[in-house]
């Protein structure tokens, strides 16, 4: 568990849980799922002292779910988002990488951010980094980079950092798409990573359903924040404005992201179309040749059987050039209907 104190542009990590609130700024409580599930009550006590309520049982219940889609819900006190992580585990250059999307829970209060996250998740040591980095910065930090004013700004931020480390993943998919199309319009014709494709064609389709969960989770969010009533003082009311336009940035960043899912889906099940396309035209070009040798040599068949048959009285059975003639009548008929089928183009490779 990491506890941090933020105000204005000091970023401070405290030792332990403060017994009260600060008089500024706010808290943010990073706590990995195991130790949130062990250490519940110690968390549940300290957010009453410093907000004056607590979690919901089954609030709390949805951020020790690891199984939880993304979503959103409030009460009076505070609000509670559920957003699933995109992030690739193994997989290389012959395998497809397996898609991990633990989820990570945010409470956002007035004054206090808990956050509760995957016992490998490296956001809030991105986060609790990047900011001691922006402190250290001084007058140098821009003004794009200063620290987030409100714990719903920082939970924004962890929620677009989420999403935007779907552009490494979102490569690595593009570059495993790529090979599978190629292995499948190989020489010969022949293709044997069905499974691959196979696992490539799933994790597009969990890849594209959680992306749907976390769209209509930052949906329901920015709802919500249409819903409050307007603040009166001005400056409350400006960092009202930025909030909703730094989630509307990260609600287009997901339809980004989906629409991208889906051109991916689209060109995995065009690739398969076109293999059996390809496959389907080859065995035509096959049986028409099968066929075009059938029917030539169908009408010589039919001279050696005619002269085949055991009669006396069959005319040049007898004479000493009827093999002669016979052979010659069948090269003119077997070259006839060569050149025939030629001039009709079924001897010829369809381009």
């Amino acid at each position: 568990m990491r506890v941090f104190h933020v105000q204005g542009d000091q970023f401070t990590e405290l030792p332990a849980l403060p017994d009260t609130a600060p008089d500024a700024g706010y808290l943010w409580v990073g706590v990995a799922r195991a130790e949130f599930e062990s250490q519940n009550a110690v968390v549940q006590a300290a957010l009453q002292r410093w907000t004056g309520s607590q979690l919901v049982d089954l609030h709390v219940s949805d951020l020790l779910n690891n199984q939880l889609r993304s979503n959103f819900d409030y009460t009076s006190w505070y609000d509670l988002l559920v957003f699933r992580r995109l992030v690739a585990s193994g997989g290389d250059a012959a395998t497809m990488p397996q898609i991990d999307t633990s989820p990570v829970g945010f409470a956002v209060f007035d004054r206090v951010l808990l956050t509760v996250h995957p016992a490998d998740c490296l956001v809030r040591e991105f986060f609790a980094t990047r900011l001691q980095q922006q402190q250290s910065a001084g007058s140098e930090t821009r003004a794009g980079n200063r620290v987030p004013p409100s714990p719903a700004d920082l939970a924004l931020r962890m929620v677009n950092f989420i999403v935007d480390s779907y552009l490494d993943l979102r490569r690595l998919l593009t570059r495993q798409i790529d090979q599978l199309q190629k292995d499948l319009f190989g020489a010969n014709g022949g293709y044997a990573s069905w499974q691959s494709l196979l696992d490539s064609r799933n994790n597009l389709h969990l890849l594209e359903d959680t992306c749907e969960d976390q769209r209509a989770a930052i949906t329901e969010w920015i709802d919500a924040q249409e819903e409050l009533p307007p603040a009166t003082d001005p400056a409350a009311q400006r960092e009202r404005e930025l909030l909703r336009v730094r989630s509307r940035d990260v609600q287009e960043h997901i339809e980004r992201v989906l629409t991208h899912v889906r051109r991916l889906e689209s060109m995995a099940e065009n690739a398969v179309q076109m293999h059996f396309s390809a496959q389907s035209h080859r065995t035509n070009e096959i049986m028409r040749t099968l066929t075009v040798l059938t029917a030539i040599f169908l009408p010589l068949n039919l001279v050696t059987g005619f002269f085949g048959m055991n009669f006396e009285g069959l005319p040049l059975i007898h004479s000493a050039r009827g093999f002669w003639i016979i052979f010659s009548v069948m090269l003119a008929l077997g070259l006839g209907l060569s050149w025939f089928f030629w001039r009709k183009r079924y001897l010829t490779r369809s381009r």
